[in-house]
């Protein structure tokens, strides 16, 4: 749904600046998208450690690699939030 909003919004004219225009400073927005990167840095993490430990790693080293994923996706994830909605 979400490509398909934006492939919409650019067909119809909005530019990427445009975007971003509407989006700065918007609280609302920025909450929506920070739960988003919540949820998603922990639901991938989590589905990530399964996969790791039934194919190539032991238990411990999956949750490791996992947590660390886990922290990458929340700090990027929230970068962009900051860029998107505040900068």
């Amino acid at each position: 749904a979400h490509l398909v909003i934006i492939i919409h919004a650019v067909r119809g004219g909005l530019t990427g600046t445009e975007i971003l225009a509407r989006t700065h400073g918007n609280v609302a927005f920025g909450l929506f998208y920070a739960s988003f990167v919540l949820a998603s840095a922990v639901h991938a993490p989590l589905g990530l450690a399964r996969i790791l430990r039934e194919t190539v790693m032991s238990e411990r080293a999956a949750n490791v690699v996992a947590a660390l994923f886990a922290v990458l996706v929340l700090v990027l994830g929230m970068r962009a939030v900051y860029g998107v909605v505040l900068s």
